[in-house]
């Protein structure tokens, strides 16, 4: 079990490193913000995840594990609408007729 959640850290930490790769590489201020938000929900989910597996192998009590949860919840229902806030005031400052 502990071997997965060693796995599913590493996979979210390339993602972020790729994510990353694409803030430096994508042309506008729009696809980098699409890039670094879409990304980093994933990979922070399945950090959160990784560590989930990490709580239930060890000692750390299942208090944890429900943190962890509702940290997963909060994150996947507002970096969404922020990214979505962020993506609206960048349109509006391009093309304020988009308003």
């Amino acid at each position: 079990m502990m071997m997965l959640a060693w796995l599913l850290a590493i996979l979210a930490i390339l993602i972020l490193l790729i994510a990353a790769l694409g803030v430096v590489r994508l042309p506008d201020a729009l696809s980098r913000q699409h890039a670094a938000t879409k990304a980093a929900t994933l990979a922070v989910t399945m950090f959160a995840c990784a560590l989930i597996v990490a709580a239930s192998v060890s000692e750390w009590g299942w208090g944890w594990t429900l943190r962890l949860l509702v940290m997963v919840v909060i994150l996947l229902c507002t970096l969404p609408l922020a990214s979505h806030a962020l993506g609206r005031a960048g349109l509006a400052e391009r093309d304020p007729s988009a308003h």
